[in-house]
C-alpha cells in the first residue's frame, strides 16, 4: 500500500455555539475556515449550516437556563452555578448528543459554552473563542451585573482558565483577559468582513451620504449622530443626509429614534429597514461614509471593534468614528477615515463639516487598498494556528 492509498485523516471539531449558527457570522467564519481541513461538527439553535458533517440542534425551548425565570433567578442569587449550567436542559441536551471524548477539539464560542466544551473531554483540547468581555457584557443593567455577572465571572475564572488557546474580538479585551484571569493574552481575530473583489469606490455625491447600520441599543446613543448631521446641516445646509438601518430592538427606542430623525429638517436624516446580512456590504456601497459614533459607557463599548468598521471598509467607504481606542487604531492605521475630538454631536458636526469631496474620495481610495488586509480571510489565522496546533496538522 503507498502514502496515495492511505484514507486521509480528518480531525473532528466541534463548534459549539449557543446562538442561531446560520444567523452569526463569526461562527459560520470559523465553520468556513476550519472545514478545509478537519471534519466540522456543529451544535447550537437553528438548522444546520453549510460546510458541517453534522449538526446537533439544541431545541430553542431550551434557551432559558430554566423554564420559570424566578428559580434561575434564585440559582443565580445563591450561587449554585455549578447546579445552574450543569442541570439545565440545554447542557443535558447536548451531553447527551455529544459523546464524551467522540471529537477532537472543541471550539467553544463565548465563556458561556467553555464549562460544557470541557465536560465534553476532547481528545486534543479546547480553543475558546470569548469574542467580547463576558463578565461585564451587561454592566448596565443592575439586574444583570448584580446577578449574571458574577455567573460569567464564575465560568471564566473556574472554567476558561483551563482552556489550551484563546481568541477574543479586541486587544483591549484580550489584555483584560490576561489581566484578570491570569490567562496567556488571547490572539485576537476582529469581526472582519468576507474579501469583496466586487466594489470599487463609488464618485463622492453632495449632500455626503452617510449610513450606519447596526443594533438598537439605548446604551449606543445613536441619537448623537442624529443630531450631529441636523447639528451640520443647521450650520451649512445641504452638508450630509444619514440613513440608519437599524436591527431590531428595543422598539421604544426606535420609535424615539424615528421621531427623533423625523423632526430633522429636509428628510436629511431617514430610518430604514434592516436587510439580509449578505445584502450588507451591496446596500453600503450607494454610500460615501460610514459613521459609528460609540461613546464608552460599557466596558465594551469602550472596545468595540465592531463588523461594521470593516463592512465599511469592503464598501470602500470613507469611515468617521469618536475617538474609541480600537476603532481608532485602525483607522489611523490604514487611513480610511476621520476620529472626532469627542463623542459630542457637536464634535461630530464639526468633522462633518471639514470633509470634502476630495477628502472622502481619499479616504475611500484607502478603503480600497485595505480591504483585502482588513479581511477575514486575512485576520482569522489564530483559529486555525490553533486548531492545527492542538491536532498537529502541518499547514
Amino acid at each position: 500500500m503507498t502514502d496515495k492509498d492511505v484514507p486521509e485523516l480528518r480531525p473532528r471539531v466541534l463548534v459549539l455555539s449557543f446562538s442561531p449558527i446560520i444567523r452569526d457570522p463569526r461562527v459560520l467564519r470559523q465553520i468556513k475556515l476550519l472545514s478545509e481541513f478537519a471534519d466540522v461538527i456543529s451544535c447550537g439553535y437553528g438548522e444546520s449550516p453549510t460546510g458541517v458533517v453534522e449538526h446537533v440542534q439544541i431545541p430553542d425551548d431550551f434557551k432559558p437556563w430554566r423554564k420559570d425565570f424566578k428559580s434561575t433567578a434564585v440559582l443565580l442569587a445563591a450561587r449554585f452555578y455549578e447546579k445552574l449550567y450543569f442541570d439545565s436542559e440545554r447542557i443535558l441536551f447536548v451531553r447527551g448528543a455529544i459523546p464524551v471524548r467522540s471529537v477532537d477539539v472543541v471550539i467553544a464560542n463565548d465563556v458561556i459554552a467553555v464549562p460544557l466544551a470541557l465536560a465534553l473531554r476532547p481528545a486534543m483540547g479546547v480553543h475558546a473563542d470569548l469574542h467580547e468581555y463576558a463578565p461585564r457584557q451587561g454592566e448596565d443593567r443592575l439586574q444583570w451585573k448584580l446577578l449574571v455577572g458574577p455567573f460569567m465571572h464564575w465560568a471564566a475564572r473556574k472554567y476558561v482558565t483551563r482552556v489550551n488557546s484563546t481568541t477574543t474580538v479586541a486587544k483591549g479585551i484580550a489584555e483584560e483577559y490576561a489581566r484578570v484571569y491570569g490567562i496567556p493574552e488571547p490572539q485576537v481575530v476582529p469581526n472582519a468582513s468576507s474579501y469583496e473583489d466586487r466594489y470599487s469606490p463609488t464618485e463622492v455625491q453632495t449632500p455626503l451620504r452617510l449610513i450606519h447600520t447596526g443594533a438598537a441599543g439605548r446604551g449606543r446613543k445613536i441619537e448623537i449622530m442624529i443630531d450631529a448631521v441636523a447639528r451640520a446641516n443647521e450650520l451649512r445646509p445641504g452638508t450630509a443626509t444619514l440613513d440608519l438601518v437599524m436591527v431590531p430592538g428595543e422598539q421604544k427606542y426606535i420609535d424615539e429614534l424615528t421621531a427623533r430623525s423625523a423632526a430633522v429638517p429636509d428628510g436629511a436624516v431617514r430610518m430604514k429597514p434592516p436587510v439580509q446580512f449578505d445584502q450588507i456590504v451591496p446596500m453600503l456601497q450607494n454610500y460615501d461614509v460610514g459613521i459609528f459614533i460609540c461613546p464608552p459607557s460599557t466596558f465594551n463599548l469602550l472596545h468595540a471593534l465592531p463588523n461594521k468598521l470593516f463592512e465599511f471598509v469592503q464598501a470602500r467607504l470613507a469611515i468617521v468614528i469618536g475617538p474609541s481606542p480600537e476603532m481608532e487604531r485602525v483607522v489611523r492605521q490604514y487611513d480610511v477615515g476621520v476620529v472626532a475630538d469627542d463623542f459630542d454631536a457637536e464634535s461630530v458636526a464639526r468633522v462633518l463639516l471639514d470633509l470634502t469631496p476630495e477628502s472622502v474620495a481619499e479616504m475611500k481610495q484607502a478603503s480600497h487598498r485595505a480591504a483585502r488586509p482588513l479581511s477575514a480571510e486575512e485576520v482569522t489565522g489564530p483559529w486555525e494556528d490553533a486548531v492545527r496546533k492542538l491536532t498537529g496538522i502541518l499547514p
